[in-house]
């Protein structure tokens, strides 16, 4: 199954106190990168949200919220003391070294992260937020799921258009040699030279061996086949797909390069156009 890397997903729950939000988002990335971003209250959470996500999740950059609203207007506000009481002392230490700096905003010192916090009932809320976050993560996996069949069947669609080209182009090579004897032949004739009959098909020769692209044309058969079995079987597809994409990309160019004909040039263009359209899916294939 393909599982695309861009995907959205938004659960929320109740308690008798709080209303708890999951906001789940991901888009593309080389490697896996979970980000969390929790409440003070619950930071002790993230580890072990961390560890489910990378279970069901291979690529990707992750970003997850939550949102806690109490329920009630009557919310007992917690100063963090210890935490004041070491930032005083650190600024107590700065003053003695840089005396002409004034003491701080009252308000600034309640501004600093971790200052302030409402209490929280941690036996209600911890297992309604990880229970939230498996829920939201089913919701993000279905949409990557859903994604990730689009893609698949867009990609395997131009896959078929390479084997297209890639057919007719062998049917039209297949007489590149004779084709190349009679245009050489013709300008000479219309050029009214001679030529020795031995250095003319030398000549010939190594032009027919320059334009040879069977090789080329096999390569990529092979290529289009190995994505497609990458398609069908088990993943993660996106660094395998990748590399087929570079491979496929590499004989094209090849192709145009060993070209002797407006055809066969144009064809090459028409596949350098289809494998970027795959190159550009595959970026967010998991």
């Amino acid at each position: 199954m393909v599982y695309s890397m861009t995907a959205f997903a938004r659960c929320q729950s109740e308690t008798p106190s709080f209303l708890l939000v999951w906001e789940l988002k991901s888009v593309n990335h080389r490697f896996l990168e979970t980000q969390f971003r929790l409440p003070e209250q619950l930071r002790s959470l993230e580890q072990n949200l961390r560890e489910t996500a990378r279970k069901h999740i291979k690529r990707g950059k992750l970003d997850c919220a939550l949102k806690l609203d109490r329920k009630t207007q009557e919310t007992a506000i917690e100063l963090n003391r210890p935490l004041l009481l070491q930032l005083l002392a650190t600024l107590e230490q700065v003053r003695r070294d840089a005396p002409e700096i004034h003491a701080p905003n009252p308000m600034d010192l309640l501004r600093w992260p971790g200052m302030l916090g409402s209490s929280v009932d941690e036996p209600e809320i911890v297992p309604a937020a990880n229970d939230l976050f498996e829920a939201a993560l089913t919701q993000l996996l279905e949409h990557r799921e859903r994604e990730g069949e689009q893609l698949s069947n867009a990609i395997g669609g131009r896959l078929v258009e390479i084997d297209a080209i890639v057919q007719e182009l062998k049917g039209f090579t297949a007489n590149a040699t004779r084709e190349v004897q009679t245009r050489l032949k013709t300008r000479l004739d219309e050029l009214n030279v001679n030529v020795d009959p031995a250095r003319l098909e030398q000549e010939i020769a190594l032009l027919a061996q320059k334009a040879d692209v069977a090789e080329e044309l096999d390569r990529l058969s092979i290529h289009v086949e190995e994505a497609r079995t990458n398609l069908n079987g088990p993943g993660p597809h996106g660094r395998r797909l990748d590399f087929l994409t570079q491979e496929l990309n590499r004989e094209a160019n090849t192709l145009g390069s060993k070209s002797v004909s407006a055809k066969t040039s144009q064809r090459a263009v028409d596949l350098k156009v289809i494998i970027e359209q795959i190159r550009e899916q595959v970026q967010n294939v998991e």
